[in-house]
């Protein structure tokens, strides 16, 4: 697992020594970074709510974000996405924030780009954290919602105030990109 592009570019991040953290591959990681090129740039915030190694958000960072809120309810993950941070030397640019996903949305003080939800597949927790985000209004104007899930799971269109913009598979995995509905 590596950084894909960017100033980080070419760095390998530390990897979970069990199978609990199911890190994204850098295929679907850069398939991800190509279908939302345009909204990644500098001075973006994003949030990796779901952060297991921090995989997506440093990914960002390297691309050019301000700032990323990296939470997670696993110790283990956090532990993770903190060493990654601090290899990576962009303490000065990250948030960690400890708990569920509620407990992380509640905590993000800032209009958010684009958000990296890669939660525990088989949870069921994605369109509530979806809706969360709606409620919370924490979606900046012509931000995204990027979903990864299992490609059996079939999210809808529309869930709170968002629309499907982008979906696509790579053999199990499911890759939805929700933007606000006046957006599309």
């Amino acid at each position: 697992m590596r950084i894909i592009s960017g100033k980080l570019k070419g760095r390998r991040l530390y990897t979970p020594l069990n199978r609990q953290i199911r890190p994204t591959s850098d295929k679907v990681k850069e398939a991800i970074f190509s279908m939302i090129a345009d909204y990644i740039g500098e001075g973006i915030v994003a949030a990796d709510v779901f952060s297991g190694t921090g995989n997506l958000g440093l990914e960002a960072i390297s691309r050019g974000a301000e700032l990323v809120y990296f939470g997670d309810r696993s110790r283990e993950s956090l532990a993770l996405t903190r060493q990654n941070i601090s290899y990576c030397k962009v303490e000065g640019q990250t948030v960690v924030v400890s708990g569920d996903y509620k407990q992380v949305l509640n905590r993000i003080n800032d209009k958010v780009d684009v958000f990296f939800l890669d939660p525990p597949y088989h949870d069921g927790i994605l369109t509530d954290c979806i809706q969360t985000i709606f409620e919370l209004d924490l979606l900046a104007p012509e931000g995204i919602i990027v979903a990864e899930h299992d490609s059996k799971e079939k999210l809808p269109d529309p869930l709170a105030g968002y629309s499907i913009l982008k979906q696509r598979e790579y053999g199990n995995i499911a890759i939805t990109i929700y933007v606000a509905q006046e957006d599309i």
